[in-house]
């Protein structure tokens, strides 16, 4: 793990904190609606979230696992928001993925050139 003082440090922790929320998603999913498939992508979608963050504290390069997903479930979970409305979990989720995805690109466009 990189150290506290390290400019990855917020990233990864926003990366944990993110597949906290990509699985509690699926947990609301199937709690309001019964949706075992909600439940299902939640807990797949978050084991490949965590994997993923700590793919990016070993190489700060090594984005590609996290920013698929990022972006898959921000064009998935978006549709769903501008069709259903819903602000929880739909919202909430796509607000995160796009944040997600926005400081991953930051992050690759800032980064020096080797």
């Amino acid at each position: 793990m990189q150290k506290d003082s390290d400019p990855l440090m917020p990233l990864l922790w926003i990366g944990f904190g993110y597949a906290a929320l990509v699985a509690s998603g699926g947990i609301i999913g199937y709690a309001k609606a019964d949706g075992v498939p909600s439940l299902a992508a939640g807990l797949l979608l978050r084991g490949l979230v965590g994997p993923g963050t700590y793919q990016l504290s070993q190489d700060p390069r090594n984005i590609w696992l996290f920013l698929a997903i990022s972006g898959t479930l921000a064009g998935i979970m978006g549709m769903r928001f501008h069709h259903s409305g819903c602000v929880m979990p739909v919202g909430l989720i796509t607000g995160a993925n796009l944040l997600t995805v926005t400081k991953l690109g930051i992050n690759v466009l800032n980064r020096p050139h080797q």
